[in-house]
Formats: C-alpha cells, sequence, structure tokens
C-alpha cells in the first residue's frame, strides 16, 4: 500500500499559485483563504483609516493597507505567508520596487490582527513569527472575547492587545479595554478609545 502525502509549498510557490481573487495566507506549507465577516472589516477599516489621518495629519513615512502579504517563520524554520488585517509600513521600503508583485521580506512597523475563529493563530503562532520577524508593534483587537481566560480575564471581556518589543527583541503586553486610550509607539498622538475600536 502506498500513501501520497501532500507536498508542502515553499513561500515562492505560495505567490505563483496564490489565486488573484480573495486573501489567503500560507500556513504550514497550505494555502488557506482568509475570510472575515462583516463586523471584523468594520473594526479592521476604522483602524485602516484612523491611522491613514494620522499618516497624512502628521507627514508620517508610513503606507497603510489590509492587502501587503510578507514571509515570516516559525520556530522550526517553516516559512509562512501572513496578511494582517492592517499593516504599517515604511513607505520607503513599500515603494523600493512598486512593481512588484512579490511579498515583503522586510519586518514592517506595525500588524494589526482582528481576532475571529481562529483566534490561536492571532495569540500564539503570529505573535511568535511576528516577534521573530522583528515587526516593532503588534495588535490583537479581540473585539468578541474569544481568546483565552488568561487574557481576558473571567468573565471574558472584549480587548485591545498591543505588543511592542523590548531591548531583547521580545514583546512586552498592554492590554486596554473601555474608555482606555490605546498608546501606540507608531502613533503616539493617536486618540481612539479601546471602546472605539471595539464597537466599531
Amino acid at each position: 500500500m502506498t500513501t501520497f502525502t501532500k507536498q508542502k509549498l515553499t513561500f515562492d510557490q505560495f505567490l505563483e499559485q496564490c489565486p488573484e481573487e480573495g486573501f489567503y495566507e500560507l500556513v504550514d506549507g497550505e494555502i488557506v483563504e482568509v475570510r472575515s465577516t462583516r463586523n471584523h472589516d468594520d473594526v479592521a477599516n476604522l483602524l485602516l483609516f484612523a491611522f491613514n489621518d494620522e499618516i497624512r495629519r502628521l507627514n508620517l513615512n508610513y503606507v497603510v493597507n489590509n492587502t501587503a502579504v510578507f514571509k515570516t517563520k516559525t520556530a522550526e524554520g517553516v516559512e509562512q505567508g501572513r496578511k494582517p488585517d492592517v499593516s504599517v509600513i515604511d513607505r520607503d521600503m513599500w515603494r523600493s520596487n512598486r512593481a512588484a508583485y512579490s511579498a515583503l521580506e522586510e519586518p514592517i512597523q506595525l500588524a494589526v490582527e482582528v481576532t475571529s475563529t481562529n483566534w490561536e493563530d492571532d495569540y500564539i503562532d503570529k505573535l511568535d513569527e511576528y516577534q521573530r520577524l522583528g515587526i516593532t508593534e503588534y495588535w490583537i483587537v479581540d473585539y468578541l472575547a474569544i481568546g483565552l481566560r488568561e487574557y481576558l480575564g473571567n468573565p471574558k471581556v472584549p480587548t485591545v492587545f498591543v505588543f511592542l518589543l523590548d531591548a531583547n527583541g521580545k514583546y512586552q503586553r498592554s492590554q486596554f479595554r473601555g474608555s482606555d486610550r490605546i498608546l501606540s509607539v507608531t502613533f503616539p498622538e493617536l486618540t481612539l478609545t479601546a471602546e472605539q475600536i471595539l464597537t466599531a
């Protein structure tokens, strides 16, 4: 009896084979479609527009979008292709090869993941991969309060988590709820509260 195992894709093969319609990630060598509810999109869009407003208001050297894909690696060295719900990217890096379809391989400035049914990816896998890549700031927006109680408390409360890289390249976590104003290194003058984001 012969068993066939499906060959896992490399990152370059993922870029070649990824469908043009829809949004996809490379997870453990397989192309996975990323789908979201309207509520999820509303939360992500609120942040995308707020970040864009700050970039324009302060003439910051960033671009913000919701389509960027970049390469990460797991602890075992497996290449992944990740597409955050919102990405803030150094403008010079983004524009260095504007004709390219390929994904980014350098760390971006800020990644936002709005949690959904695959919340473990955001809290565990992406957290590790983004830290390993060196993304300065990483937000998890858990508007449904579906993560673990060790994060969200008991009873679980919708929360915005902001992870910042320290001098040792490790994430330090802050949490924001209710009327707490979000504190961001990337956007220090941002006036959004957790509630505004979580109830978008």
